[in-house]
């Protein structure tokens, strides 16, 4: 019997879904970009390429590392503490959680509060769930959710 490894729960974003989130964010050169769970840093380094400036949340100590030997400024911390500590509008959040995570409803309110105005959250997950996003784009199993702040 194989054993899983933690190494095994990564689920990298799919090179589909990667090429929609930049296609629904356009031009994101100098924005503040939070990749949250960011895993392997993906989707932050494509938004570096970008011209973004990038922060990478991840709380497994081994894959922080990696990301940071690869250049990525990271924080090695649960998503929601980090957003609840974090005094920086952003102005795009991209989550990709864990399939089984159990705090959707909290990551999803503490993201859009802090937000800048006209800022986007984007959400990605699997396609049989919701969460009352603006938007939802389908990718196979994935979605993607879509959130955009309106001016106060």
């Amino acid at each position: 019997m194989k054993k899983s490894s933690r190494r095994s729960k990564l689920r990298p974003t799919s090179s589909m879904v990667k090429q929609a989130v930049f296609n629904i964010l356009g031009n994101i050169e100098e924005k503040l970009f939070i990749d949250l769970f960011a895993g392997s840093g993906q989707i932050g380094f494509m938004a570096m390429e970008r011209g973004a400036n990038v922060i990478f949340v991840e709380k497994n100590r081994r894959l922080a590392q990696l990301i940071k030997e690869k250049g990525g400024k990271v924080v090695v911390s649960d998503a929601i503490k980090f957003l609840e500590s974090f005094n920086i509008a952003p102005d795009i959040i991209f989550a990709d959680p864990p399939y089984d995570y159990q705090n959707y409803k909290k990551l999803i309110d503490i993201s859009l509060k802090k937000l800048s105005n006209g800022g986007v959250f984007i959400l990605e997950h699997r396609k049989n769930q919701t969460f009352g996003a603006e938007k939802v784009k389908t990718y196979g199993d994935t979605a993607l959710s879509i959130w955009r702040k309106e001016d106060d």
